[in-house]
């Protein structure tokens, strides 16, 4: 299955990568962009900071938030 910028990524190509985008996160959650951007700055979406402004989702916290196990 090939994948477009526009595709939810699924949970096998999320163990891909340490890190994924709160947009991204928001998708395989079911809510939207600006909502998983208000969850990350209330601390419900745990979030790692990537110098002053880049924040992401470590893989790990969003596969446990989906009950997935690692």
């Amino acid at each position: 299955m090939s994948q477009t910028p526009t595709d939810t990524p699924d949970i096998e190509s999320l163990r891909q990568h340490p890190t994924v985008s709160i947009e991204d996160a928001g998708k395989l959650l079911g809510i939207s962009r600006s909502y998983a951007y208000a969850m990350a700055r209330s601390g419900h979406l745990p979030t790692i900071a990537l110098g002053v402004r880049r924040r992401r989702v470590p893989t790990a916290a969003l596969l446990r938030l989906l009950q997935v196990a690692d």
